[in-house]
């Protein structure tokens, strides 16, 4: 808990904390990298770096953060907080890494300050930091305890037993233990860490969603490479471009336990998953253990892509649906070329005015955020409750971009 002296301190200094943190940030990450290069060549994603947006995510995360200590009117973060939490457990974080972030962002406020960071000021934003590293490290010792694992003893060497293209830029691959052994359990959501040894030396890790775990025999996850925007500054994806370059059958990879909280729960409510792009991957999950429970849920499936050519897994999500009772489609292609429209595949962007959503649906979302933010506008208008709401961002979670996606 924050002492109370503590609390009006963040509250007086909030404003002007909040408009330095984008300053603040990048400092963190120079200093902390200068003197642990190994964390960025070997945790941290350094395309994320590289576009400033894992620093983003921070700002965001520690300004929410603070806002709701000091006042009533600010978001619920619990999702926020879950999702970090995951992600840190799939990384393998561990709680004597929490003292190596506090010294160098906490080098970096006094640097940004200067005379303002006073001791005062110093110790009140501490305690912040600890309750929040406290919160998350007690989150993360909860999810390594429900795999029964010491923490941060999440990963193995998983055998590739089928690839498969899914799409010109797309693959799947079907991964096993070599030694024949049941895997652990995953939730229909959920994704696993996949940490690879990049030709600089750099062991890089990302994420990606199981699309099928029904059984603990395989997992498999699907990878789209990505080209990279240089006129943007984006570069291409490092792990992606190296696995479809790299990784067949009969090769290993070292993959993390799963986490995530994008999983769809046992229910008897409508469904509605509505995914755009590679976010179709954690909808696909929840489809294989729908079709794996015979479910009789009513469930709709919204998704939108550049081109039918481009829709990774369209024929193994069109054959999921067809084998649930209550189950319908449809499809939105920007390009749909010589091809005509009907009642389930339609041109343009997503448009929920064209289905018919139950009022009292579960709503699972995963895409960019700019077509997120236009299908929660959708679902407002719908008069959908915000807590039916639930989403994945593939990438940082930048919060302060995202805001009218963080629960209300």
């Amino acid at each position: 808990m924050i002492s109370q002296p503590a609390l009006t301190v963040v509250r007086d200094t909030l404003p002007v904390i909040g408009s330095a943190i984008g300053d603040i940030t990048p400092i963190f990450y120079d200093r902390m990298f200068t003197a642990r290069p190994d964390l960025l060549r070997d945790l941290f994603n350094r395309g994320n770096q590289a576009q400033g947006e894992q620093q983003k995510a921070l700002a965001g995360a520690i300004a929410a953060y603070a806002s709701l200590l000091v006042s009533e009117d600010a978001p619920n973060i619990d999702a926020m907080m879950s999702r970090i939490a995951n992600k840190h457990a799939s990384l393998g974080i561990t709680e004597d890494q929490y003292p190596i972030v506090y010294e160098h962002l906490f080098a970096a406020i006094g640097e940004v300050l200067g005379d303002a960071a006073t001791p005062e000021v110093v110790d009140a934003w501490t305690e912040v930091y600890w309750d929040m590293s406290n919160t998350l490290i007690a989150a993360e010792r909860e999810l390594y305890a429900e795999h029964d694992v010491e923490p941060g003893d999440v990963w193995s060497e998983l055998k590739v037993i089928r690839r498969r293209q899914e799409s010109p830029h797309t693959i799947s691959l079907v991964l096993a233990r070599p030694d024949g052994g049941r895997l652990p359990q995953a939730r229909p959501g959920q994704y696993i860490s996949v940490q690879v040894q990049l030709p600089d030396g750099a062991n890089q890790i990302r994420q990606y969603s199981l699309t099928r775990a029904t059984s603990h025999e395989s997992w498999t996850v699907t990878i789209k490479a990505e080209p990279g925007r240089a006129e943007a500054g984006v570069p291409a994806g490092e792990v992606s471009n190296f696995i479809h370059g790299n990784v067949f059958e009969g090769d290993t990879i070292r993959c993390s336990l799963p986490y995530g909280d994008l999983v769809v729960e046992d229910a008897e409510t409508p469904l509605l998953l509505v995914s755009a792009g590679i976010g179709c991957t954690p909808i696909l999950g929840a489809l294989n253990d729908l079709v794996s429970k015979e479910s009789q849920r009513e469930v709709t499936v919204l998704h939108a892509d550049q081109s039918m050519a481009s829709h990774a897994h369209r024929q193994d999500m069109a054959q999921l649906v067809a084998q649930l009772p209550g189950a319908r489609m449809h499809h939105w292609y920007e390009q749909l070329g010589a091809r005509t429209t009907n009642e389930t595949i339609h041109e343009g962007f997503i448009d929920l005015a064209e289905v018919d959503v139950p009022a009292d649906a579960q709503v699972y979302l995963c895409g960019p955020p700019p077509f997120m933010k236009a299908v929660r506008r959708g679902l407002d208008e719908l008069d959908v409750p915000e807590d039916n709401i639930h989403f994945e961002v593939f990438g940082p979670d930048t919060w302060a971009t995202v805001p009218d996606l963080v629960p209300a």
